[in-house]
């Protein structure tokens, strides 16, 4: 075999390989989840589970508010005082970590996942 049509072959492979590899990075995002309970208790004392939620948008929480969250997933999220994750007065909250509104603060009305 011609020394440049192994080139040319060693190529194509390369690239076949490279446009694999990034189909499957592009698709592998889809459908992720933040693995893990999200747990709050609303304004009225409900106590209510979120299970897995997708690591992508906003997600509205009780239309009552929280005023605890605990945070049982593999992610960070950030907690907002409006239903559409916008606004000053975020509360970021680990995994594995818990956070509990003051008396006079106002409730925490949507999340998103830091990731």
């Amino acid at each position: 075999m011609p020394v440049i049509a192994h080139r040319r072959r060693r190529l194509g492979i390369a690239a076949g390989t490279a446009l694999l590899t990034l189909t499957v990075a592009g698709c592998s995002g889809l459908g992720r989840t933040a693995v893990g309970p999200i747990t709050y208790t609303t304004e009225r004392g409900a106590v209510i589970m979120v299970n897995s939620p997708s690591v992508k948008g906003c997600h509205r929480l009780a239309p009552s508010g929280a005023k605890a969250v605990d945070n049982g997933t593999l992610v960070d999220i950030i907690l907002y005082r409006t239903l559409d994750c916008t606004g000053p007065g975020t509360t970021y909250l680990a995994t594995t970590f818990s956070d509990v509104n003051g008396l006079s603060a106002l409730p925490w009305r949507s999340f998103s996942t830091v990731h």
